[in-house]
């Protein structure tokens, strides 16, 4: 084959030089380049190369797989596998019913991304796009997963096994025993923690778990240290719930123990990837919490928030799996992060000796889970369905936020912002050197700015009781590749021109 990326058109059945556009593919073979890179891969570049050069255009219907390995002589899973490359990375849409087709800006994306290879001898890349004029909305919401990579056929089977099971006449306490049992099974090999069904309370969230921890250690007027910045969310359930947060900073290595105070009567932390700043607690920290608590009495609530997804570092078993955690660690785990909010489902994996009064205030407090979603969980993760979906996800996760973070690098060639928290999770903090201590945090600005340009994100100050943390929370989980440009550099131009004002 040649040793240069093309395209030779074998029929015209949408449109050619000086036609308009139709819905009719166009059915154009890619002369694959030669290299040593793999073929779906290699099939992928081309058709991002029809894009850029025009050949294909935003709306036109792509040919199909089936056509598309006939006349390339290759597998079709090859092209299949290269079709689902594109997708993921929102070169392309497939529609059910009507085939698939280029998405909107993908040729403004192509262009960006031609600049990143290496051109061809003697040509000149395109320079890149200016983001200014308004791009489609990007969502860098963080805490939000993109649903749309659960396989549908298993999700599809795990609810026609719930739709089959026997309607009963009450709520089993805690959780039914198929989903607790599933649970622990999940929970031992993907976090190490080691607990028995029985020590497993299911509830309708993370909101809901805290209520309950709230009301079963009796921590109304408590003083409870929160991280800070923390996650908000929890801490306004806590104090709604009568709890007293108390803010206690956070370094690089998430929350210090040697920080707390003789009052504080519970911990709430987020080990695995503290949110928002992104830090993993190291081991000789955590085992230092489990220390103090063991030796203070205090409950330590761990919220593994998106502790599933972790890129390029050693895996760390959960904060409850450190010896002597099961004494004194309620683990909070959610189907939010790894599956869908929608579910509203998380479990507590209680502490030696909470778990009547973690079960009595359950039904005090209300906080019980719908069965049938919980049926379907249990089958998902019965069939091996859960496991495969984490790693489908975190490859996907991890492209889309090495992507994102090299496009942030990008946009700010002079090093003026920093970047954390890029080692788990689905978020990274695009931080702002200088801390403003305005009435209006600069931070706030840029997020409205960003608004203005169909760009979501959050305010780091926002998630601070203490102040001085300015920066943007970015969720990177639902943004495609080919769109990581344009959001970068929406993202870096407006916090720089907001910290110049």
């Amino acid at each position: 084959m040649s040793s240069s990326t093309g395209f030779r058109n074998l029929q015209q059945t949408g449109y050619g030089a000086g036609m308009a556009r139709t819905s009719s593919p166009v059915i154009a073979v890619p002369v694959l380049t030669d290299g040593p890179g793999p073929l779906p891969r290699r099939i992928a570049d081309a058709v991002i190369e029809q894009i850029r050069t025009g050949v294909l255009g935003e709306g036109d219907v792509v040919p199909s797989t089936r056509s598309l390995a006939a006349a390339l002589a290759v597998s079709r899973t090859a092209v299949v596998a290269a079709f689902d490359e594109l997708t993921a990375a929102g070169w392309v849409d497939a529609r059910a019913g009507s085939g698939t087709h280029v998405a909107p800006g993908a040729r403004a994306a192509a262009l960006t991304h031609a600049g990143t290879r290496s051109p061809d001898p003697g040509t000149t890349p395109p320079a890149p796009p200016d983001p200014t004029p308004g791009p489609p909305r990007f969502d860098l919401v963080p805490g939000r997963p993109d649903a749309s990579l659960v396989d549908g056929p298993s999700w599809r089977r795990a609810w026609r096994r719930a739709a089959a099971a026997p309607i009963r006449d009450e709520v089993e306490a805690g959780g039914s025993a198929e989903l607790r049992t599933a649970l622990a099974q999940h929970l031992r090999r993907t976090r190490a923690v080691v607990a028995s069904p029985d020590d497993i309370v299911v509830v309708p969230g993370v909101g809901a778990a805290l209520r309950v921890l709230v009301r079963a250690a009796e921590l109304d007027g408590a003083a409870v240290a929160f991280e800070d910045p923390g996650y908000r969310r929890a801490r306004l359930t806590l104090t709604r719930a009568g709890a007293r947060p108390r803010p206690v900073r956070v370094d690089h290595d998430g929350l210090d123990p040697s920080l707390l105070e003789p009052g504080d009567r519970a911990v709430y932390c987020t080990p695995a990837h503290q949110y928002p700043t992104g830090g993993r607690m190291p081991v000789a920290r955590r085992a230092a919490l489990i220390a103090d608590a063991r030796r203070h009495g205090r409950l330590v609530v761990e919220d593994d928030y998106d502790g599933e997804f972790r890129y390029d570092v050693a895996p760390l078993p959960a904060l409850r799996a450190t010896d002597g955690g099961a004494d004194c660690v309620a683990y909070v785990g959610t189907a939010s992060k790894i599956l869908s909010p929608a579910l509203r489902l998380a479990w507590i994996v209680v502490p030696t000796g909470l778990r009547e009064r973690v079960l009595a205030a359950t039904h005090e407090c209300a906080e019980v889970s719908a069965e049938p979603n919980g049926t379907a969980l249990a089958a998902f993760i019965e069939s091996g369905a859960l496991v495969a979906h984490l790693a489908r996800a975190g490859r996907v996760y991890a492209a889309r936020r090495a992507a994102f973070v090299a496009a942030l690098r990008a946009a700010d060639p002079q090093g003026v912002l920093t970047i954390e928290g890029i080692d788990a999770g689905l978020h990274v903090v695009v931080r702002y050197p200088e801390p403003h201590r305005d009435t209006e945090p600069m931070d706030e600005r840029a997020t409205a700015m960003l608004a203005e340009r169909s760009v979501a994100a959050a305010p780091l100050s926002a998630y601070s009781m203490t102040g001085g943390d300015i920066g943007l929370v970015c969720g990177y989980a639902r943004l495609p590749e080919s769109q990581a440009p344009a959001a970068a550099a929406a993202v870096v131009a407006t916090l720089l021109r907001c910290g110049a004002m």
